[in-house]
């Protein structure tokens, strides 16, 4: 689509706005320009302490266009001129489209942002949700829950030790790809035959790591072992991984340790005896939704009975917490074969459930297939996360962190429920970058914050990234590329 700005307006906060009308939309320069390609027009004056904004969007013949002006003490946490375009751009887009999106003019991965700061200032939940229906002309259901999150995550993030940190431990191999996944290489038969040589470099530079962390004396209170599918491992191979990890951890303050099982169809009685073994204390097992033809067209291997069969697995194992995850909005799904899967699995108990959103990264299959993937108003998906998240409360559940993703089906976002006492303390501090977060591995992102940041408020915050590939990975040198790594999170971590 094409976007022309005329004034000082911030052109990647417009791109951001528009997706929430056109999902999927691409900004590149390069591209075509017809009849029918959409067209936003933002123009923006300042007088004094007040901005004007108007936006005129256009598709075709059709035309729409609004003009907002944002004063200095309007503007309490962003400034007044992304106010003014946020507001000219969403009441543009609501009276040509018909459509009001939930979220209103909060953009980006973390729309509860605002609403953390707010609380921090020492304002109430009701008055938060009044500031963010009002200004931000966030829907009042949305609101609820953006304040209730900014209370509960604080409760969490006051009680953490001073200089702490999180380990994420990446196993970046799939037993099969999503269609809406974009890992599209990580399940290939060459790459699985890579894991033995991974697992051993992965070991070397997890006791790297913990080097690091112990010369800064900084104290691990969450590990994360991510993917890919980590319980793609056979048993002995995990309990290699969990015995390395083990004899570099100091547990006096760890609160948390997480295996990722996701794939049902990988679970096994002997696997999760090994990470019981070697003191995980939270698994994940994720159906994403319970009816079996929706399982196949999305690519997953597994069937319900699998879920069934690997939850009571992981019950008996006497591992403390279990998760799950479901996704609204899946191709094909429907209202009530949502909730279906909503009511099975809320009424198994698991101590956390997160309700996701359909969203398809931009080089999965899902995309060639030709099956409309992107969605202005979700069709059933609104319905659909409304009622996971209605249905949660009433089983007693309550909401502890939320994000969203690009080209999400209706701009819908992702919450995480969990029994009072049972919330994923890792979801917590990796989406709310509380502090430092240190990765092993093919894919991860190491980042670094000052022991002294603040939790809530602007930070800084270093990143540094492992190759993406695990035979990228493996090709590393050790003299001359992974000390070196290890050397430059010492060296940036002093000096902040």
């Amino acid at each position: 689509m094409k976007v022309t700005i005329e004034g000082d307006a911030n052109r990647y906060y417009v791109q951001t706005l528009c997706m929430i009308f056109f999902p999927g939309a691409k900004f590149s320069e390069n591209e075509e320009i017809t009849e029918e390609t959409p067209e936003v027009v933002v123009h923006t004056s300042r007088e004094g302490g007040a901005v004007t904004a108007t936006v005129t969007i256009s598709i075709g013949s059709l035309s729409s266009s609004y003009t907002h002006t944002a004063s200095r003490e309007e503007g309490r946490r962003i400034d007044e001129g992304k106010i003014a375009v946020g507001i000219a751009l969403f009441k543009a887009g609501e009276k040509l489209f018909g459509y009001t999106p939930s979220w209103g003019i909060l953009t980006g991965v973390r729309p509860t942002k605002l609403a953390k700061e707010l609380y921090a200032a020492g304002i109430s939940n009701e008055e938060i949700r009044h500031i963010l229906c009002e200004e931000y002309i966030v829907n009042p259901k949305k609101a609820a829950i953006a304040a209730d999150i900014a209370e509960n995550e604080a409760r969490i993030i006051n009680a953490l030790p001073p200089r702490s940190c999180s380990v994420y431990i990446s196993i970046p191999f799939c037993p099969s790809r999503c269609a809406y996944c974009s890992f599209v290489s990580y399940s290939t038969k060459r790459l699985l035959s890579m894991i033995p040589d991974y697992l051993i470099r992965l070991c070397e530079d997890i006791d790297r790591m913990f080097r690091v962390i112990r010369e800064l004396d900084m104290k691990v209170v969450t590990i994360y072992i991510g993917g890919g599918t980590p319980t793609i491992l056979e048993a002995d191979q995990l309990s290699m991984l969990l015995e390395c990890i083990n004899r570099n951890l100091d547990r006096s303050y760890l609160m948390e340790f997480t295996l990722e099982g996701g794939r049902p169809d990988t679970i096994t009685a002997e696997k999760l005896k090994a990470a019981a073994d070697g003191g995980i204390t939270r698994v994940s097992i994720n159906p994403q939704t319970l009816d079996d033809h929706i399982l196949e067209a999305i690519g997953r291997r597994h069937t319900a009975d699998d879920f069934f069969r690997a939850y009571a697995i992981a019950r008996e194992s006497g591992i403390k917490y279990i998760n799950t995850d479901l996704i609204a909005g899946l191709p094909g799904e429907k209202f009530a074969g949502f909730a279906h899967s909503v009511d099975t699995v809320l009424a198994m108990r698991p101590d956390n459930v997160t309700f996701h959103t359909f969203c398809v990264k931009k080089a999965a299959d899902i995309l060639k297939s030709g099956t409309e993937v992107y969605s202005r108003t979700g069709g059933d998906t609104g319905k659909s996360v409304d009622y996971s998240q209605l249905r949660a409360r009433l089983a007693g559940y309550i909401p502890y962190y939320l994000y969203r993703q690009k080209n999400t089906v209706g701009n819908f976002e992702n919450v995480g429920y969990a029994l009072p006492g049972a919330e994923g303390l890792y979801n917590i501090f990796i989406m709310e970058e509380i502090h430092s977060i240190f990765s092993a591995g093919a894919g991860g992102v190491t980042k670094l914050i000052p022991a002294d940041a603040p939790a809530y408020g602007p930070k800084k915050i270093e990143r540094r990234f492992m190759p993406k590939y695990p035979y990228e990975y493996l090709a590393m040198d050790r003299a001359t590329q992974i000390e070196p790594f290890f050397d430059e999170l010492l060296r940036v971590m002093h000096e902040t």
